[in-house]
């Protein structure tokens, strides 16, 4: 990379921050600082939607799949479960979120079970929503890295630790000034930015490869990387349909349905039908993206031939990369044109700004300090929430140090991180639309949902598609037993 590039991506790390400061002239209320008012349109929120879900991971990961020795496109099996659950949650979800003016989707919890189990859920998912957004802030420090090191102004561990804490800082300041009204909006900007960016990359790509995309569809094929369905019964495998039909349904359920960083997007909008059509709309471009990413992994592998190595069998599945999330930011850094790589760094950068920081302040300030600390002013719960802003970051930046070693996809880690403490959450939930239980039953279910998962993620080979199936499933039957046991209803 050159110093165009360099500056490309500071240019766009200073155009976030000054929006960041622009839309922060209005962030003078809690109501504005979560919610926007209330104006974004359907379109907007949908483009959010799309731009919080895929993000960073996308952008690196899913090539990295379809890149590696054995990879495929069964990953997409997945996203038909995340389709779904869309239609699932606009039906039977969304009008619950528009009843009565929430602050976050676990006061539903306070109605059904009191305050205590809405402050359970609450924690389970600042917890949860730190370490998956760590893991994404890791993934765009390796972009940056991979800058550093092909200009041989740093490289190795401490040139990832600079970008984690760097790029960390600019997302706090962000987040800090201009509230989810910022958010919102700058993710608009960054669907297209790095939808662009990925094109840019493939069809430079395809001129490169010797023989361009039909010998890479023909060595894809070769090696069996166009195959999208697999009907094996066999939990231990990742990707399988019944895995991607059943259980990334069951996960996008917990992520869209009961997980405040998306659904306080839904509350941006002022009615149940435009937050729908956003949902849905959200779910047409987010497989289509989806099949773009995978092929661009196709692309990789005929670019790079790592079939042509060596004990080629024998090597690393993501050889000569350490990990297969390597690879794309390699070709971005080091083999795009000048300028080019400087502008798909920064769409990856753009990718990285969808926060969740303002869902985590707005969720520990509505269900954890304010029914403690009550009656203060809407300034007072403006500034903790700022307060809250920071910490979050901080404690992100922590994460994305701590899980540096890692080798494993991110994508993996990050999924598998939500489907544990996400269906537990989702099965207490569940629970309270039978209208059954008390706040035992809740209690009791989460606690076997958690205890269920954590031994089934830890002690077992089952794949984490089937964390969130069992943990919500195991919460519910649980509950709905001490329920009856107890009487309780």
């Amino acid at each position: 990379m050159h110093f165009l590039d360099i500056a490309i991506i500071l240019a766009y790390l200073v155009a976030v921050v000054g929006a960041g400061a622009w839309f922060g002239r209005r962030q003078n209320t809690t109501s504005r600082y979560f919610f926007a008012g209330q104006q974004v349109p359907w379109w907007a929120i949908g483009a959010s939607i799309v731009a919080t879900e895929t993000s960073t991971i996308t952008f690196i990961s899913v090539p990295g799949i379809a890149y590696a020795r054995g990879g495929d496109f069964t990953f997409l099996q997945i996203v038909f479960g995340y389709v779904i659950a869309r239609v699932v949650i606009s039906f039977f979800f969304m009008p619950a979120y528009f009843r009565k003016e929430l602050a976050t989707v676990y006061e539903l919890l306070q109605e059904r079970f009191g305050p205590a189990v809405k402050g359970l859920a609450a924690s389970l998912f600042v917890f949860m929503r730190t370490i998956a957004d760590g893991v994404r802030l890791l993934l765009t420090a390796i972009v940056l890295a991979a800058v550093f090191s092909s200009m041989h102004l740093v490289a190795g561990t401490t040139a990832i630790s600079a970008s984690v804490i760097g790029i960390g800082l600019v997302m706090i300041i962000f987040t800090l000034m201009g509230g989810i009204e910022a958010i919102v909006w700058v993710e608009v900007v960054q669907l297209a930015i790095y939808i662009g960016g990925a094109l840019a990359a493939a069809i430079i790509l395809a001129r490169d490869i010797p023989g361009g995309v039909p010998a890479a569809v023909a060595l894809a094929s070769a090696h069996q990387k166009f195959r999208f369905l697999d009907f094996a019964f066999d939990a231990t495998k990742t990707y399988t349909f019944w895995a991607g039909v059943i259980g990334g349904c069951f996960l996008t359920m917990s992520t869209h349905g009961t997980d405040q960083y998306l659904v306080q997007r839904y509350l941006c909008t002022d009615r149940p039908r435009n937050a729908a059509k956003a949902l849905l709309a959200s779910g047409v471009v987010v497989l289509l993206q989806f099949i773009g990413f995978l092929f661009i992994g196709v692309l990789l592998f005929a670019y790079y031939r790592p079939d042509l190595l060596p004990n080629y069998a024998t090597l690393g599945t993501a050889a000569p990369f350490r990990a297969a999330d390597q690879v794309f930011p390699d070709f971005i850094t080091r083999h795009l044109p000048t300028g080019l790589s400087g502008l798909v760094v920064a769409a990856i950068f753009a990718a990285a700004m969808s926060s969740s920081l303002n869902s985590i302040a707005a969720t520990f300030v509505a269900d954890l300090y304010s029914p403690i600390v009550k009656n203060r002013s809407d300034k007072h719960y403006l500034n903790v929430s700022r307060l809250i802003t920071v910490i979050a970051g901080i404690l992100q930046i922590a994460v994305g140090l701590a899980l540096m070693q890692q080798t494993q996809s991110a994508l993996n880690t990050a999924l598998g991180v939500a489907s544990l403490i996400n269906g537990p959450i989702l099965g207490v939930f569940l629970l309270g639309w039978t209208k059954r239980g008390g706040p035992a039953a809740a209690f009791t279910g989460i606690a076997a949902g958690l205890a269920t998962v954590l031994a089934v993620a830890f002690g077992t080979h089952i794949a984490w598609p089937w964390f969130t199936v069992i943990g919500s499933l195991t919460t519910l039957v649980v509950g709905s037993l001490v329920a009856l046991l107890k009487d309780e209803g």
